[in-house]
């Protein structure tokens, strides 16, 4: 199979691990995408590498921190990547010109706020071009229905960037569920420190929330463990905490802690219902000892399932962090190799970006199609309806102070 050539749409945290002038204070202080994507490419999966933001003259600093932490650490790892727009320009629509340059088959990466995801994706989709996105994959369920259509009339992958179904704690969790019998009840929690406030300050409250951004994750993993047991969502209510990201700088209309309760019913047994409450926060304490909490009982007819992936039984004491601190190599490990090359290609961060690249690839050359993908129950655009109906309902809930049902009817998803 031909090398795949790949875009990396935005440049920030997710990206390259550089924030606000230097290295991010998070566990991403080299960053996921742009990692595993120079991986990819020292292994032959992926070939030709871009990066487009809106502020080129972030780009020296940005090759000199990608040089200094990732070339200098793992056997002169290439690092090198076109860049857009130029260094000297700012320019809000060089995506456009970035993805110009590029042919039918290869690929971007969407790592973006959350409200620009689906202005990018379509344009990329339009032109034959493989995407990749960071959950949530868009705001509203009319958008992600539009890419639905458009992926499928332009033949090309769509994939949602949800990594903790490749967690093994959490893949093997959703296999042991399809053994308990009928949903009875899921509560997940997931937060992150008040300190992440000031990496997204820019569109906290304003472009987007905290539940789209981190109960998505335990939204999808809810759903890709119950779809298979013929339950869908029928109506989502939601609440919020404010006042604390407000102090701290944001957005008056911040919230800090969100939380969906969402009735699940069976598509063929009406009298089979189950209840989810789901809750992120990204105004956790300072010095939790964790970057992300996380964490969810699973109920059902014939057992349950309980997991905690926030201290995984790896701790650290550090003079320079003054804490006790636990960390999670499983998601990046991001220690060398014997050879000292990188040696982190079995953290579920990297795996999902393999996949993504594999099936694209396997679509490039004609043994596998996009519907082939889905039918393997990969997070594509088509297997995360869901989690999206969820999200947007749950927004319209708080700011119409009502409950949102979802309808399906013969394929057919709205809210109402």
């Amino acid at each position: 199979m031909e090398a795949l050539n790949v875009l990396m749409v935005g440049t920030g945290e997710y990206t390259t691990g550089f924030v606000g002038g230097g290295a991010s204070g998070s566990d991403k202080k080299v960053g996921v995408v742009g990692l595993s994507m120079f991986d990819l490419r020292r292994r032959g999966k992926v070939g030709k590498l871009g990066m487009v933001g809106v502020n080129g003259t972030k780009f020296p600093a940005i090759r000199e921190h990608l040089h200094k932490n990732i070339s200098l650490v793992y056997n002169n790892m290439d690092t090198s990547f076109d860049s857009f727009p130029a260094d000297h320009e700012k320019d809000p629509n060089s995506y456009k010109t970035a993805i110009d340059a590029l042919k039918p088959g290869d690929a971007i990466t969407i790592f973006t706020p959350d409200t620009t995801h689906f202005p990018i994706a379509l344009y990329a989709i339009e032109r034959g071009i493989h995407v990749m996105i960071t959950k949530p994959a868009v705001k509203t369920l009319d958008h992600h229905l539009q890419l639905i259509e458009a992926a499928k009339k332009h033949n090309v992958y769509v994939y949602i960037e949800h990594h903790k179904r490749y967690d093994p704690a959490y893949a093997d969790a959703r296999f042991k569920a399809q053994k308990l019998g009928d949903f009875n009840y899921f509560y997940s929690y997931m937060s992150q420190p008040k300190s992440q406030l000031e990496t997204f300050k820019a569109w906290a409250g304003v472009d987007s929330d905290i539940s789209y951004y981190l109960n998505s994750h335990h939204v999808d993993i809810c759903d890709s463990m119950v779809s298979q047991l013929g339950y869908l969502p029928i109506s989502v209510s939601a609440a919020a905490s404010k006042g604390i990201a407000a102090s701290l700088g944001c957005h008056e209309d911040t919230e800090d802690t969100i939380t969906l309760l969402v009735r699940w019913q069976h598509k063929e047994d009406a009298s089979k219902q189950a209840t989810a409450v789901y809750t992120a926060s990204w105004t956790a304490p300072q010095r939790a000892g964790v970057h992300s909490n996380q964490y969810f009982h699973y109920l059902a007819k014939e057992g349950e399932i309980r997991i905690n992936q926030a201290k995984r039984g790896y701790d650290v004491a550090d003079d320079n962090a003054g804490q006790l601190v636990w960390y999670n190599p499983f998601y990046m490990r991001y220690a060398p190799d014997e050879d000292g090359n990188f040696g982190g290609q079995t953290g579920y961060g990297y795996i999902s970006m393999e996949k993504f690249v594999d099936g694209c690839r396997a679509v490039n050359a004609g043994t596998m199609k996009p519907e082939d993908l889905d039918a393997k129950g990969l997070p594509t655009l088509r297997n995360t309806i869901a989690t999206t109906a969820i999200l947007e309902a749950g927004r319209r809930s708080i700011d119409e102070g009502r409950e949102v049902r979802i309808e399906v009817a013969n394929g057919k998803w709205k809210l109402v």
